[in-house]
């Protein structure tokens, strides 16, 4: 007989329903501290980046790497690790992967040089990897889709407040001890989430692991790359984070240059727009059963598409409306494409969410080093055609699926 998750004893007689589970809601707190930690350690060069390259004297798009090797990092190393935890559980794989993470955190402000943090940085992502396909799956398994749809919300919920929490706290920091005691202070921060999220996790009740044998999983994979609507989520995760990210790397640039002429500290501070992403993922749950996916989809692209608008202009005020709307718009998608991964599979959902990280943060790396090299190129008018056309092939993909899905009707993993 399987058994369970090594920290959890195997389940006795009837188990209790996934959507009655004793500890739901230390178990949103336990996603949403960890969702917290992985993006607060993966985008902590992102708001420092102007500080870096002038320390090093490089130009953007180089230090723009030490964001884009962490991201590579992750989406090279998701695949293996999340095979890994189909045998050895989603909290064992997720509490070793932020341990070691937070471990190389504190060696970032230590780096010599700018290859030596890019290098540790693209370690950081490669041990942040087993975080997000694992958690995703790990709430498929012990709550129900009803349930299931929120928690995953907000778990990415946690994203937006760390990736928020850790761009603010470094701009300041740095602008008061510099970017290494920055780096620092990420460091502290991802610690205690992580030591909260080992503290609240439950153990599972309903894994059951399987061998690794590398035939099997290959055709699991195939299966799944097999299945048009998962290539067109992942397709749709990678082209919403290549145009969020492509933002977010630049727009320190942006601010601390005219006409705008933001301190660090001021131009770290736009990122508490990023709660917003917070209210928008938590929504994705309900408006998901109101608008369905695609509606859905529909909204987020139209917000987004409406914010980078915005940004063109020189004024300050709906610059940062700008980045209301895209953030809010961004979160919302990816809330809603990676939650239908793991709803439309029954099989290897660790592999299915695992893929989609491969393609989410295969966007994250493109947007982040393409978006800087246009940024540099081409000004900020570049960037955003460079986004808005990321956006716009997103919103073509969501078309086809509804051209499709009214000409021939169907159901399950050909919708």
């Amino acid at each position: 007989m399987p058994t369970v998750d090594t920290r959890a004893p195997a389940t006795v007689g009837a188990p209790t329903p996934p959507f009655r589970h004793p500890f739901r809601k230390r178990i949103n707190l336990a996603l949403f501290a960890i969702g917290m930690a992985t993006f607060a350690m993966l985008f902590s060069t992102q708001a420092l980046l102007p500080d870096i390259a002038a320390d090093f004297a490089v130009s953007p798009d180089r230090a723009s790497w030490t964001v884009s090797a962490t991201t590579i990092g992750l989406a090279v190393a998701v695949l293996p690790l999340s095979t890994l935890s189909e045998r050895f559980g989603r909290t064992r794989l997720m509490t070793v992967s932020v341990a070691v993470a937070a471990g190389l955190a504190l060696l970032l402000p230590l780096a010599p040089d700018l290859s030596s943090l890019i290098a540790l940085r693209a370690l950081q992502g490669a041990a942040l990897a087993g975080i997000p396909a694992s958690a995703v799956a790990y709430l498929s398994e012990e709550l129900d889709a009803r349930a299931t749809a929120g928690a995953i919300g907000l778990f990415i919920a946690g994203n937006s407040v760390g990736g928020m929490s850790g761009r603010v706290l470094t701009g300041w920091v740095a602008e008061a001890a510099g970017w290494r005691a920055a780096l620092a202070a990420v460091a502290v921060l991802a610690l205690v989430a992580a030591l909260l999220f080992r503290a609240l996790l439950p153990a599972s009740r309903f894994f059951t692991p399987v061998s690794l044998r590398p035939r099997a999983v290959l055709r699991t994979v195939g299966d799944h790359l097999a299945k048009p609507l998962l290539l067109r989520l992942y397709a749709i995760g990678a082209l919403l984070m290549a145009a969020f990210s492509a933002v977010y790397t630049v727009i320190g640039f942006r601010l601390v240059e005219a006409p705008f002429g933001l301190s660090a500290g001021l131009a770290g501070s736009v990122f508490v727009i990023y709660l917003v992403g917070t209210g928008s993922s938590a929504l994705s749950g309900p408006m998901l059963n109101r608008l369905g996916r695609r509606g859905a989809l529909y909204a987020a692209i139209g917000t987004a598409v409406a914010g980078l608008l915005l940004t063109l202009t020189a004024q300050l005020a709906l610059v940062l409306l700008g980045l209301v709307l895209i953030t809010g718009g961004f979160f919302f998608g990816h809330a809603i494409a990676s939650g239908s991964v793991s709803r439309v599979v029954t099989q290897g959902r660790a592999h299915a969410s695992a893929l989609y990280q491969v393609a989410y943060y295969l966007g994250a790396s493109l947007g982040g080093t393409a978006g800087a090299v246009v940024y540099h190129r081409a000004d900020w008018s570049g960037l955003v055609l460079f986004s808005l056309t990321a956006l716009l092939v997103t919103g073509a993909i969501t078309l086809y699926a509804t051209a499709r899905a009214r000409v021939a009707p169907v159901t399950g993993l050909a919708a």
